[in-house]
């Protein structure tokens, strides 16, 4: 008697934990008591957004509204919230859910709610991304611009027990950018059993943001040098580059980067001097522990770095080995000019964006015009042609290949032991299909300079496309303790060895963190189209690579580098995979 029941139109969130048996499999207790706060945080957003929890089930949640725009306003508040509360932690270890909104018709039967409309909206959580939100076209409309949200069209979906499809639309969510200060859930990091330091950018008090760079640069090379000491822990620069222009609390930053010591300063540039403080922190007590002020000629810069590291050293009683002495100012130069260059090259190389790419070949060869000895300028000029070859963004991979392979050569004969040198070369390996010695290369790498993040992230790299896994995501995880907060390649390296091993929702769902972070990134989508065609999900993968041919345009699959596995039957695989995806061939 179903049609005499009592109808009415509403909108209806349904909420879900994605991957929930691979969380209880691993940890059931933990899960548990995680899932209960995150209910209880879910059913206060949904209240304060004028809703009502109808029931959970299991780690389910039902909600109704009686407006379409406070369903969906929750809906970005809950994920929003979540996306801060699980920044920095491993992708396999976070609790996250799928949201589905709709508006249609409800039954309403002793304080339940069923329907059609319950029913699309279960559906549409099972099409929504980990972290994500999936809504109806009913929804969408009714919407309209009223909230400041972006919307794709993901077009009509046959979803289970549904006898029309369901035109559905994915929201479009800023990705975090970075930890949220305010966040009491966020979790501490341990200090580790040595000495711990992250380096806060250093403020340009010149007055002109053109000198941003200059404060940049001096930054970097604090790290760079602090990263080659083994009796160290050091937080990369990405991970502190959050905090760049931001007031903070020093104690703060020692819980979210897990370190014991802090060192911030300032650079004030004119003609031809220059000004820089520094002083280091005990995070744990906020006390001072060293403070020093340098005035001094521009081209004395090298000299002042050099002693802000020999007083860091000195005050928290770190002894150097003679090659840790020697290594502490590899690759640099004399010339101010050239490393200014540098500085520039390598912020734009970092962005993986082809016309960043090329204006930093253009600085690089310049830094190496100006100092022909410069080990880091040549560095980061076979690293632009090492991208072209990768990326395809190159007429001649080939040419490229042995462009990147000359630079690196270059710059390890100026200096043997040069780390970023030898990660350099193991990637041009890598890309020649020589595994072992990718391996071999960069694995020396982090030897030399065992707090580089970078270092460690590709040495994991090179482990997973050499069918070493395991190891790799060993590796991966060391690189995100060196920086808590991370770049999404990261997750891409560490969802690619979860695919290499066949573990296809942790996978998906690690691609699917990637993106969230890099909305715009090729690479990650690549690989989660073929783990989603694996994983038997067509239809999702082609929208995956409708989003590849946006980004990528001349992108082929039988060329692409990012499948060049030594297993040959992985690599064929992905290739085929990406072929039926629908990318070109």
């Amino acid at each position: 008697m179903e049609d005499h029941l009592p109808r009415k139109l509403a909108a209806i969130l349904y909420a879900d934990v994605a991957g929930y048996s691979r969380l209880t499999g691993a940890d059931e207790d933990a899960t548990h008591r995680t899932l209960t706060k995150y209910l209880d945080i879910i059913a206060g957003t949904i209240e304060s957004h004028h809703g009502q929890v109808i029931h959970y089930a299991g780690d389910a949640v039902l909600a109704r509204f009686d407006a379409v725009l406070d369903a969906l306003s929750s809906a970005v508040a809950i994920q929003t919230g979540f996306g801060h509360r699980n920044y920095g932690i491993p992708a396999n270890e976070r609790v996250q859910f799928r949201i589905g909104v709709n508006l249609g018709d409800v039954i309403e039967d002793r304080g339940d709610i069923y329907g059609e409309g319950v029913n699309v909206a279960a559906r549409l959580e099972a099409l929504s991304e980990p972290s994500g939100i999936c809504i109806s076209e009913s929804v969408r409309t009714a919407v309209g611009k009223k909230l400041d949200l972006d919307y794709e069209d993901m077009g009509e979906q046959q979803v289970k027990n549904i006898e029309e499809p369901v035109r559905a639309y994915k929201v479009l969510m800023a990705a975090q950018e970075g930890p949220n200060p305010n966040e009491a859930l966020k979790p501490e990091l341990e200090l580790p059993d040595k000495p711990s330091i992250a380096v806060l950018p250093f403020t340009n008090m010149s007055g002109d943001p053109e000198q941003e760079y200059f404060s940049d640069g001096i930054t970097e090379d604090i790290i760079t040098a602090l990263s080659r000491i083994s009796g160290l822990l050091v937080v990369a620069r990405h991970s502190t580059m959050v905090y760049k222009g931001k007031a903070v609390d020093v104690r703060q930053v020692g819980r979210e980067q897990g370190v014991r010591y802090v060192l911030e300063g300032s650079v004030r540039k004119g003609g031809n001097r220059v000004r820089v403080t520094a002083q280091l922190i005990d995070a744990t007590t906020g006390h001072h522990q060293w403070a020093d002020r340098y005035d001094r000629k521009l081209d004395d810069i090298f000299s002042v770095q050099d002693d802000i590291t020999h007083k860091i050293m000195l005050e928290m009683r770190v002894q150097l080995s003679l090659g840790e002495k020697a290594r502490i100012r590899a690759g640099g130069t004399k010339s101010v000019e050239a490393w200014g260059l540098l500085v520039r090259a390598d912020e734009l190389n970092n962005r993986l964006i082809r016309e960043d790419n090329f204006e930093a070949r253009r600085l690089s060869e310049e830094a190496v015009r100006i100092d022909p000895c410069y080990a880091s300028a040549w560095t980061e000029l076979g690293w632009t042609h090492w991208e072209d070859a990768y990326f395809g963004w190159t007429e001649s991979q080939e040419q490229s290949e042995a462009k990147a392979l000359e630079a690196a050569q270059k710059a390890l004969e100026l200096e043997e032991n040069y780390p970023n040198a030898l990660a350099l070369l193991g990637f041009v390996h890598r890309l020649r299909g020589e595994h072992d010695r990718a391996v071999e290369l960069t694995g020396k790498a982090v030897d030399l300079a065992p707090n580089d993040a970078e270092n460690a992230a590709e040495f994991a790299h090179a482990l997973t496309f050499a069918g070493k896994a395991d190891e790799a995501i060993e590796m991966f995880k060391r690189a995100i303790r060196l920086s808590p907060i991370y770049p999404a390649w990261y997750l891409v390296g560490l969802g690619t060895c979860y695919y290499s091993i066949n573990d296809l929702d942790l996978a998906i769902s690690t691609f699917q963190d990637a993106i969230a972070m890099d909305p715009d990134s090729a690479f990650a989508r690549f690989y989660l189209a073929s783990a989603l065609v694996e994983a038997g999900l067509v239809e999702n993968a082609k929208q995956i690579a409708r989003e590849i041919m946006r980004i990528e345009r001349n992108f082929s699959a039988t060329s692409w580098q990012g499948a060049q596995f030594k297993d040959a039957r992985l690599r064929e695989k992905t290739i085929k995979n990406l072929i039926e995806a629908g990318l070109p061939e």
